[in-house]
């Protein structure tokens, strides 16, 4: 039981974690943004558009049952335009994790030095321009 504590205490140490849950909650303010869009801008634009009204859909609708092809549109454009900007950030995140990565070079080796001057001299020479001494 006290691994799993300790794995778990790990888990949330390395901030995956909190990463995580900021993008929960950020997710949930987002879905509540774009929810209204589509119920409050989005639907009532469609209304206008088709002539608005329940008896258009009276062709479509089972007796007995409830259809509302209006929220399932709705879903839909929810889940497009979440689904849009989650892909958007995502290759954000992507490209800024390379633009980092790609800036960190490995450190170069350090130029040769003359070991008699302590010169900085170039790779292959054989003397010292500096102090003429021999470079093996």
């Amino acid at each position: 039981m006290s691994g799993f504590v300790k794995e778990f205490k790990e888990f949330i140490s390395k901030g995956n974690a909190m990463d995580m849950a900021v993008g929960v909650i950020i997710g949930g303010a987002f879905t509540a943004i774009v929810t209204s869009l589509t119920d409050n801008i989005i639907n009532p634009l469609i209304t206008a558009i088709t002539g608005g009204g329940t008896d258009m859909t009276g062709a479509l609708v089972v007796p007995g049952t409830d259809i509302d092809f209006g929220a399932f549109i709705s879903a839909i454009i929810n889940f497009l335009i979440i689904a849009f900007v989650v892909f958007c950030l995502v290759k954000a995140m992507n490209k800024a994790n390379n633009l980092a990565h790609h800036g960190k070079t490995e450190e170069e080796a350090p130029a040769p030095t003359c070991p008699h001057c302590l010169e900085e001299v170039k790779e292959g020479a054989t003397r010292c321009p500096h102090c003429g001494g021999e470079i093996k």
